[in-house]
């Protein structure tokens, strides 16, 4: 990690893993301001981000993308230009370009209702009341988090994840 000085170029930062040996977010990052680079485990880059608290923002991609958070890299700014901080991002970027469905898995809530079973899709078809259709959404995202957190835990994750409880009748895991 470092403080930018100038624009650092991706290929300057050295890898770092995704989680530390304690099985968290390397501690230095919390409430740093910067870009990052997030890898697969063959180093092959997924996605860059802008953060106001790097930790944080990985915590939340390592949540919605688990199989794809191996390996970062990190320039950090002490005092934050959005401009520089774009700049940055859009030259680590380089050739990688997602979709606006990749866009959307790795900046927003996890939408469970993308990953609904036939049945549960069938079971959600055939119910009317407000109140049961809110009864299989949290059901499918009570579902869809206990694969979540088996993906994180065996890849040696200790941090506390709390999802928001209202957003599971949505069909939504939005960490709180």
């Amino acid at each position: 990690m470092s403080a930018i000085e100038s624009s650092p170029t991706i290929t300057d930062q050295s890898f770092l893993p995704y989680l530390d040996e304690s099985g968290d977010i390397a501690p230095e990052l919390a409430g740093k301001i910067g870009v990052y680079g997030i890898f697969d485990a063959d180093r092959n880059l997924q996605y860059v981000g802008i953060s106001r608290d790097i930790a944080t923002s990985l915590r939340l991609h390592l949540v919605r993308v688990p199989d794809r958070c191996h390996w970062l890299k990190v320039a950090t700014v002490d005092k934050p230009s959005r401009t520089l901080l774009r700049e940055i991002q859009t030259s680590w970027q380089g050739d990688l370009e997602l979709a606006e469905e990749d866009r959307q898995l790795w900046e927003q809530p996890l939408d469970c209702k993308k990953l609904m079973t036939e049945a549960e899709q069938e079971q959600l078809s055939n119910t009317i009341l407000d109140i049961e259709i809110e009864r299989i959404l949290k059901n499918v995202a009570r579902r869809v988090e206990k694969e979540i957190m088996a993906k994180i835990e065996a890849r040696g994750a200790k941090f506390a994840i709390r999802f928001n409880p209202k957003r599971k009748a949505e069909g939504i895991l939005d960490i709180k």
